[in-house]
């Protein structure tokens, strides 16, 4: 039951709600005393020769009244209590939701995205249960148990209700034990399901990679594997649950004996009336409900106590990147200056960075290139924070990044990534992300720099195009250049393309560049890329290999040292001489 008392917060933020709410559940639980008992004051008047016909209509009127009061107490505690308890669940996912995003990739690295949704559904699902039905079934099984035990004990006989209650201890034992299994193999089965979860979501976004490879029965039988697994935790867990009802029943068909052979007795020797018998035995009825409940309860606690666990666990995951005490919140703008010594990933041993540092005054264009592996990204990261740690410093403005809140950091960047990731919305909804409030002529205006205008025009509904999932419906290249029209809305201080010109021809390639050079004057521009022809306009050339900058300077520097960049442009450019039949 302790995952009561972890919600007790909870509980008391909604006390406006469950205090009515359990006032009426035991009003109910009152009220359900009186047909038992009326009945039974009914056969001993029959047995008695008093029953009159105003009798008659005097107990069915009784009857009649408090079975009205019954049903309308009954909608309001499902309405006092169940309320709260869906305030709970979107209280937890909103507040899942707002942690996700504050997490830095590190986070995302050892967690999958299967297992966040299972968190955010499920899980949450089995803490709504606690909260409404969990507590529905604690209040009233106590109360409907306690007021029928008073009655039974208080009107009628105490002895027997004594000798009924010999076999509840029994019960109690059994649907303890059962809660202890209940509770080990449901996190199992919880588990398994994020598991498979996992894997529903990693092969949809792959489909087309499983279906160039010819793959679709392995991952059939993957997915059957877990999908199975899944079912046997769960059928365990059904197994372990089943216990409880005949366990309870047992108990149950043990005390109606006992009321039965002993109450009998009770009435030959005169010490209680047939109509009390039958009354006794109506209440004895009325306990049933209680006992399943408890039976029932259980089941809940458990599955909330695990859900519970496994949500209250990754809330409490630190955050990676905060901002420091009082941070700066103005958008910073100015020369940026890298004096990295070192910066290792979180999970690595050793450093991907070492001695990085330079200079880039504000209005220019940095560009980075290198082998794959070579830091180049980064390099970027870390001056978007997305990882901290850095030995050094890295400032914009003769400030230091880390004075300024994240908030304010990230506004002053706009960041085309490798991965380019675009929502299921329409073109325009995409390109606005960043700016949800900008005009349709600026949308318009991002996309002719990106290139992408016409592309867009040429769809059967234009910048109201749906794009689909992760922008299935397009190709490479339009996604970079959505991306790239993203970044420009925002007309950010210093525009970072990360290789986001690779899926794009040499001309459109060159209008890009050309179009970002006469719309950004005084804004800076940082581009890492494979070919050389993008950076090759760059004010400073970072050449890194292994996380050191090995070669440093303008394109015309760099092509007069002998070194990489001279002998991998040279290379490029013969690729392209080949390319066009030279």
């Amino acid at each position: 039951m302790s995952i009561f008392k972890d919600l007790w917060w909870f509980f008391k933020q909604e006390k406006r709600s469950y205090l009515p709410g359990v006032f009426l559940l035991a009003l109910v639980a009152f009220l359900e005393l009186i047909p038992p008992r009326i009945v039974g004051l009914t056969v001993d008047y029959i047995a008695e020769g008093n029953l009159t016909s105003d009798l008659i209509w005097k107990l069915m009127l009784i009857l009649l009244g408090t079975a009205i009061i019954v049903y309308i107490l009954r909608y309001l505690w499902r309405i006092m209590i169940f309320g709260p308890s869906v305030r709970l669940a979107r209280l937890l996912r909103n507040n899942l939701y707002e942690h996700f995003t504050k997490m830095s990739p590190s986070f995302y690295q050892r967690r999958r995205v299967g297992d966040l949704m299972a968190h955010s559904t499920n899980d949450l699902q089995a803490i709504q249960q606690t909260a409404g039905v969990g507590v529905l079934t604690l209040v009233d099984s106590l109360m409907t148990g306690g007021f029928v035990l008073i009655a039974m004990a208080t009107m009628i006989s105490w002895k027997l209700t004594l000798i009924c209650l010999i076999p509840l201890p029994i019960m109690a034992l059994a649907t303890n034990f059962y809660g202890s299994l209940l509770h080990k193999t449901f996190h199992k089965a919880q588990a398994a399901f994020s598991s498979l979860n996992d894997k529903v979501q990693e092969s949809v976004n792959g489909v087309k990679v499983i279906k160039t490879f010819g793959q679709e029965k392995e991952e059939i039988n993957e997915f059957e594997k877990q999908a199975e697994d899944v079912v046997k935790k769960n059928v365990t867990v059904a197994r372990i649950d089943s216990l409880f009802d005949p366990t309870i029943g047992l108990i149950i068909g043990i005390s109606f004996f006992l009321a039965l052979a002993f109450g009998s007795h009770y009435v030959l020797q005169g010490e209680l009336t047939i109509g009390e018998l039958i009354s006794f035995t109506t209440y004895l009825g009325l306990l049933i409900w209680p006992m399943l409940a408890f039976g029932w309860l259980f089941n809940i606690v458990e599955r909330g106590r695990a859900s519970y666990d496994r949500v209250s666990a990754l809330l409490k995951e630190e955050v990676d990147i905060k901002d420091v005490d009082s941070p700066k919140k103005e958008v910073p703008t100015g020369d940026i200056i890298y004096n990295v010594d070192t910066f290792t990933y979180p999970t690595e041993d050793e450093a991907l960075l070492k001695d990085i540092k330079f200079e880039l005054r504000q209005g220019e264009t940095l560009g980075v290139v290198g082998k794959t592996g070579s830091g180049k990204t980064t390099l970027l990261k870390i001056l978007l924070r997305e990882f901290d740690g850095i030995q050094g410093n890295i400032t914009i403005g003769s400030r230091s990044i880390h004075q300024y809140s994240l908030d304010a950091l990230r506004k002053a960047i706009g960041y085309v990534p490798q991965d380019h990731f675009l929502f299921s919305a329409t073109i325009a909804d995409n390109i606005a992300f960043a700016v949800p409030d900008a005009s349709f002529e600026d949308i318009i205006n991002a996309a002719r720099l990106a290139n992408i205008h016409d592309d867009i025009i040429g769809f059967t509904d234009g910048y109201q195009t749906m794009v689909g999932e992760r922008g299935v419906s397009l190709s490479g290249g339009q996604k970079q250049r959505l991306s790239i029209a993203r970044a420009l809305l925002m007309n950010p201080e210093v525009l970072i393309l990360d290789d986001s010109l690779s899926a794009v021809d040499a001309k459109t390639e060159e209008s890009i560049l050309l179009a970002l050079k006469e719309n950004r004057q005084g804004k800076t521009t940082i581009i890492t890329s494979h070919r050389l022809s993008a950076i090759g306009h760059a004010h400073l050339i970072l050449v890194l290999d292994n996380g050191n900058v090995v070669q440093k300077g303008t394109h015309d520097e760099l092509m007069e040292e002998d070194g990489w960049y001279r002998d991998m442009y040279h290379r490029q450019q013969l690729e392209s001489l080949v390319e066009h039949g030279g």
